[in-house]
């Protein structure tokens, strides 16, 4: 009987860039990134990649549980949520000090992303849906039902901004919060990208492609399905006290289906299993929502449009037109030489 081959055994994806490339694209992209606030100088158009960054974190660590994982979690934005009360509570009546408050967040979003797991073990399909989204509810009601603190219906308000030394934060036209916002960004893709290229990654994406085999080869679902929803909800969790100390308030919104369907549509727009795409796709749609905002109740039906036809043409997302584009201009080069 053969014996079963640990996870640390199994071998990396073939046919992807060195991981050499792949830091050295990705530290130019987010210096390019860098560079925006001394270009773009009006506090609105920072507010709007600001809000690119955030909805970025959230869809790519989805992107995480969905796309390699294949896993259905539709409790994802419930993690979201939990990171924004729990920055509000943690400052505002515990007085914690908001930085540590925002690690602390994405640490309390991930025990309840365990939490949620530990149902969710032995489960496949709708089955998986209905017990994530039972969690958002679930989480949802106890916010509402504890209004002396969370204030309910009406939300918290005049949350605890972050600070950075003496520097007033409110009037330097988003300066500084656009480069927190860029920082958790980046440290939130490296981490991804370097767990999904490790040998974990390896494990999760074998379990989502043909889980007989890998359970067979020495996989433990339990295992890998606990590491790959708590992976993808620290970030998630510390995002959304970052969003409470930015906005300064928190809204029972932060549970619907609006913001569910804009992150959900902003990773399957930019492409499951991607990391990349997802995170394009958020300054895409971020982007071209506000561009169109004149037009009211046309823009949400523009913007379907849009994924629709992308998807429709480019069933892999913007990743997958991107890798096309690339691929012909390389072998078009090719057969020129």
């Amino acid at each position: 009987m053969t014996a079963p081959i640990p996870v640390s055994a199994i071998p990396s994806s073939p046919g992807r860039a060195s991981w050499r490339k792949e830091a050295a694209a990705v530290l130019v992209a987010f210096a390019v990134l860098a560079l925006l606030p001394f270009v773009v100088t009006d506090s609105y158009s920072r507010h709007v990649l600001i809000m690119a960054f955030i909805y970025a974190v959230v869809a790519s660590n989805w992107d995480l549980s969905l796309g390699y994982g294949g896993v259905f979690n539709f409790g994802h934005l419930a993690l979201f949520g939990i990171g924004v009360y729990a920055y509000g509570l943690l400052t505002k009546f515990a007085g914690i000090d908001p930085w540590f408050a925002m690690a602390l967040s994405g640490v309390i979003a991930t025990i309840a992303a365990i939490v949620v797991t530990i149902p969710i073990l032995r489960l496949k399909g709708i089955y998986i849906i209905l017990v994530t989204f039972g969690f958002a509810q679930l989480v949802m009601q106890v916010i509402l039902s504890q209004s002396d603190y969370t204030g309910g219906t009406q939300g918290m308000v005049r949350i605890q901004t972050l600070y950075i030394g003496e520097h007033n934060m409110i009037r330097d036209g988003k300066f500084a919060y656009f480069y927190i916002a860029l920082a958790m960004l980046f440290l939130s893709t490296v981490f991804l990208r370097a767990l999904v290229r490790s040998r974990i990654g390896a494990g999760i994406i074998a379990l989502r492609d043909n889980e007989e085999y890998a359970v067979s080869r020495g996989v433990s679902i339990v295992r890998q399905r606990i590491v790959t929803l708590a992976a993808s909800a620290f970030f998630t969790g510390v995002a959304g006290a970052f969003y409470a100390g930015y906005q300064r308030n928190a809204s029972i919104d932060v549970f619907g289906m609006s913001l569910a369907t804009i992150i959900l549509s902003m990773v399957l727009l930019g492409g499951t299993s991607t990391i990349y795409g997802a995170i394009l796709a958020s300054f895409v749609l971020t982007i071209f929502a506000e561009a169109m905002a004149d037009l009211g109740a046309w823009r949400p039906i523009i913007t379907a449009l849009l994924i629709i036809g992308v998807m429709l043409v480019y069933p892999t997302g913007l990743a997958g037109f991107i890798q096309s584009s690339w691929n012909g201009v390389f072998r078009r080069d090719n057969k020129v030489a």
